[in-house]
């Protein structure tokens, strides 16, 4: 098969083919010790069964570090491993780059034994819609793997199916359409390579379904059998006042094969949402059904029946071209009912009052979801909580309470992990938490040294964080706080590690490491 587009066969292009082919020809399929997706599969937990993993690490001697790769300026996205590859989305290409890109959405894939850049994805800024796609924020979306394939959602609010050979094996369509997307508005298609991505399908969520997305696109796409589960991101205009489109939906269903889409919910959500949509979907089994978590931009964690339940309940087949099914949420949480209000952007830039919204992912365990829930960091009140819910039941269960709530110290970005009976969790107040699962009683609080806008990981009997100001931490897990080791990262980390195969993948904004016990 060929490559279309005009492909520059260089000595940049020839050496990272013979790059690829040294691994071989094909694409393993995800190994049980892979990490393919953010967060577990599909409670979204992060917490790893990976032992033997190092209690610290040195950037700036090597000790612990297995290899290093450049990232971008600022690395939003966290790492998944799947196959012998390693993905990343960042801001900048590659520096093998030599087409004069800058600022940019850009997703890396090294090789997972050594660091080697196998292909990446290019994806130009929207110049035309600053607060849509802002500035050095990159591609945000942690890609989801199965099957040779990688899912994401791309800094244009685009969902792509990804070849995770890249274009070295050719063009396998139906997209073919690489070098014209990846060129910038009114600029001619690039030359294409090699090492670039392998687009199999795109669905433009922007043009397609008319969302529009507020700073960037965030979303870790969902897999449930053929269907993808995917955030719209959808949020407020340039002013901050209101919601340019209100009556779009929050979460889509997307068939994985072809990108069609299959369903969107009908929640009503738009009309509430106090700044954006940045959440990702997660999964439980809750009496024998499939639910769909989703912990929206007003403030309330909706439950969906996955769409296959839904097909079956309703005796319906699916079609090859039917309309797109409405998702009806069965289940649904308001974290904050008491600041409901008909105009949530009154509050806009409100430090001490207003409505909440959920920015980490729901996380389902053993029949409760745990989550993070408070006033927005960029533009609402300081307040925050982590909560358990109890997920069984149906209808609007806000009247029967949270089945615990721990203040946090301030605004939360993040994801809990649940782990032996403890919840971990970060705040931007530099803080991070250890409550008891069961009660939610605080058991010890650890203060950080700079803004923490990533979440834990719980691994090996160890805490996993980094800070924004670029420190990286390692704390004992358990009942008793112990500082095991910091580091210092050079460029801050926003991200959130990931264990897989005996190796800790950290992600710092400006540098990749890939850090192993005894590595050098």
């Amino acid at each position: 098969m060929s490559i279309t587009g005009r492909v520059s066969f260089d000595a940049f292009g020839k050496a990272a083919i013979a790059c690829l082919l040294a691994i071989g020809a094909a694409c393993c399929p995800a190994r049980a010790a892979d990490r393919p997706q953010w967060g577990d599969g599909w409670g979204r937990n992060f917490v790893s069964d990976e032992t033997n993993l190092p209690d610290g690490f040195d950037p700036a001697t090597g000790r612990n570090v297995k290899w290093s790769a450049p990232a971008g300026q600022n690395t939003n996205g966290s790492p998944v491993v799947a196959g012998g590859r390693v993905l990343i989305g960042t801001d900048r290409p590659h520096p093998s780059d030599d087409r004069g890109r800058a600022d940019c959405g850009a997703l890396h894939c090294y090789a997972e034994n050594d660091g080697r850049l196998l292909w990446q994805l290019l994806v130009p800024k929207l110049k035309d819609d600053l607060f849509a796609d802002w500035h050095n924020v990159g591609i945000m979306s942690p890609p989801s793997v199965e099957a040779g394939r990688a899912y994401l959602v791309t800094n244009r609010g685009e969902v792509v199916c990804l070849d995770m050979h890249g274009l070295a094996n050719g063009n396998d369509g139906p997209f073919t359409d690489e070098g014209p997307h990846m060129a910038p508005k009114g600029k001619p298609p690039v030359s294409v390579r090699a090492t670039d991505a392998d687009i199999i399908w795109l669905y433009d969520m922007r043009n397609t379904l008319g969302v529009r997305q507020h700073n960037g696109a965030n979303g870790s796409v969902l897999i449930d059998g053929p269907y993808l589960y995917v955030s719209t991101s959808n949020g407020v205009n340039s002013t901050h006042r209101s919601l340019d489109t209100p009556e779009k939906p929050s979460l889509i269903v997307l068939d994985k094969r072809t990108g069609r889409l299959v369903g969107a919910d009908d929640a009503r959500i738009g009309s509430q949402i106090f700044h954006g949509t940045w959440s990702s979907p997660s999964m439980g089994v809750v009496g024998g059904r499939k639910r769909i978590f989703f912990g929206a931009g007003d403030g309330v964690c909706y439950g969906f029946d996955a769409l296959a339940a839904a097909a079956a309940a309703q005796g319906d087949k699916e079609a090859p071209e039917a309309a797109p099914r409405k998702l009806a949420p069965v289940w649904r949480f308001d974290t904050d009912p008491d600041n409901r209000t008909d105009n949530p952007h009154q509050f806009h830039n409100n430090r001490t009052e207003g409505p909440s919204t959920i920015i980490g992912m729901p996380v389902f365990v053993g029949g409760r979801v745990y989550l993070t829930a408070g006033g927005d960091p960029w533009h609402g009140k300081t307040k925050a909580w982590l909560l358990c819910l109890d997920a069984n039941g149906a209808g609007d269960t806000t009247a029967r309470k949270p089945i615990w709530s721990c203040p946090l110290n301030l605004h939360s970005l993040a994801t809990p992990s649940v782990a032996d009976g403890l919840v971990y969790v970060t705040d931007w107040g530099r803080h991070v938490h250890c409550a008891d699962a069961a009660t939610g009683k605080l058991v010890w609080s650890h203060k950080a040294r700079g803004t923490i806008w990533g979440s834990t990981l719980v691994a090996d009997g160890k805490v996993y964080f980094g800070t924004q100001r670029g420190d990286f931490w390692v704390l004992a897990a358990g009942r008793e706080l112990k500082v095991l080791s910091t580091c210092q990262i050079a460029g801050g980390m926003g991200s959130t590690p990931t264990a897989a195969n005996g190796v800790l993948y950290v992600a710092g904004n400006k540098k990749l490491y890939a850090v192993a016990r005894k590595a050098r």
